[in-house]
């Protein structure tokens, strides 16, 4: 019998130098373990605690959170990752103005690649599957263990096959795909499983990729992982951190279930509270809105930046709206400086953050009231996850969050 694997089966079968398949218990060893100003300071503690020196190449810490820092507590965090990273003289770490969303990050400074194995504490770790890595988001005192070891066990999980056809409509784009994707299958729908995505992915850009991979923990998902092709090198060419392989599935792999979209049929979406499960079609959509936010590690990219910005230029946001604009990194801020996006949503009348998680997960700078209606572009939208319990959180693209601050209302371009 031939042996045969999917993307997963097979980066954990070189990573832990056995012949792994789905259900097995693994010891592999890591590329890079990442964590944030929220889940380092724990880590920080626990492995302190193992009397270890660290592997120092494999860590990358990025303060992300709750910086700038919003308040004493906030500051005693991000202080602590300073001192570790003095203490132990680590050289992947990215200050604040010189970084910015954590797997955004990773991103832009090629620590993703094909074939890599990727840890991270921070559940949306998943993205990096979007150049063909397996990542996956693990705890405080997993990350400690791989600051020590360089090493953590897994269960290599099942995969679930994602055939994808057809083009995108103008406008429409991978977050309306993982909204569907999730509105189809629920938020348990994965679990614990990696997603495989595969066929006519050509017009699937790598910042799309990088939205749908980001959001297979909504899923459940372990993973979402897309095939190594031309995109995925072209975008890696200057910018990668060393050698990479690129992993592809057997022609006959077996998969737990196997999904089918055709991109020329897909709708802008927009998931209501409080479940990114609760798909529907934006267009369908009545609900007026208090604030619009565009930005986080879904999606505040530059593809993600330019369409707002082309929908809302020369117009005015809605005057009972805030608006609020973060892009996921200093490389993407500048590059949206540089294009003069920037200016475009200033003069609008939406206001423009430097990188940062922001009010993604209710932290600072974009905090709902009680009753205020947010349509976001970032990945959650669980009660109270973006400021007061009684507060709601519309997730959808970042076309749709561009037309409704405009219209003061879910809207469609």
């Amino acid at each position: 019998m031939v042996d045969t694997k999917t993307i997963a089966e097979k980066i954990m079968s070189t990573k832990s130098g056995i012949d792994a398949h789905a259900g097995q218990i693994v010891e592999a060893e890591i590329d890079y373990v990442m964590a944030n100003d929220v889940t380092a300071p724990i880590a920080f503690r626990e492995f302190e605690a193992l009397g270890r020196e660290p592997v120092r190449d494999k860590i990358v810490l990025i303060p992300d959170h709750f910086v700038p820092n919003k308040d004493i507590a906030s500051a005693e965090q991000a202080a602590e990752m300073r001192r570790f990273v003095k203490k132990y003289n680590l050289k992947n770490y990215f200050e604040v103005g010189r970084g910015g969303v954590c797997h955004q990050v990773m991103v832009d400074e090629g620590f993703a690649a094909p074939g890599r194995l990727i840890v991270g504490a921070d559940s949306h770790t998943c993205t990096y599957g979007g150049p063909n890595a397996f990542s996956t988001g693990i705890g405080s005192t997993e990350a400690a263990a791989c600051f020590a070891e360089g090493r953590l066990w897994f269960k290599v999980p099942e995969s679930i096959k994602v055939k994808v056809n057809g083009k995108f409509k103008e406008y429409v784009s991978g977050k309306d795909l993982i909204l569907k994707i999730i509105s189809d299958i629920g938020v348990d729908g994965a679990n614990y499983k990696a997603f495989e995505f595969c066929g006519d992915l050509q017009n699937v850009s790598i910042s799309d990729r990088l939205a749908v991979s980001n959001m297979a923990i909504e899923a459940g998902g372990k993973a979402g992982i897309f095939p190594c092709d031309k995109l995925t090198e072209d975008f890696l060419k200057g910018r990668v951190r060393g050698e990479y392989t690129p992993v592809a599935p057997d022609a006959d792999a077996t998969y737990c279930r196997e999904l089918e979209y055709n991109l020329d049929d897909l709708d802008y979406m927009v998931a209501f509270p409080h479940l990114p499960e609760n798909g529907k079609n934006a267009r369908d959509v009545v609900v007026t809105i208090d604030q619009a936010f565009l930005g986080s590690c879904t999606n505040g990219r530059i593809e993600d930046l330019r369409v707002a910005a082309k929908i809302i230029k020369g117009k005015k946001i809605h005057p009972d709206v805030r608006m609020i604009v973060v892009p996921a990194s200093t490389e993407i801020y500048n590059q949206a400086m540089d294009e003069g996006l920037l200016k475009i949503f200033s003069e609008a009348g939406a206001f423009v953050s430097g990188p940062t998680c922001a009010a993604c997960l209710g932290g600072h700078m974009g905090v709902l009231a009680a009753g205020e209606k947010c349509v976001s572009s970032t990945n959650r939208n669980f009660i109270g996850r973006m400021g007061d319990k009684d507060s709601e959180v519309y997730l959808a693209g970042p076309a749709v969050v561009a037309a409704s601050a405009l219209t003061g209302k879910i809207s469609v371009p």
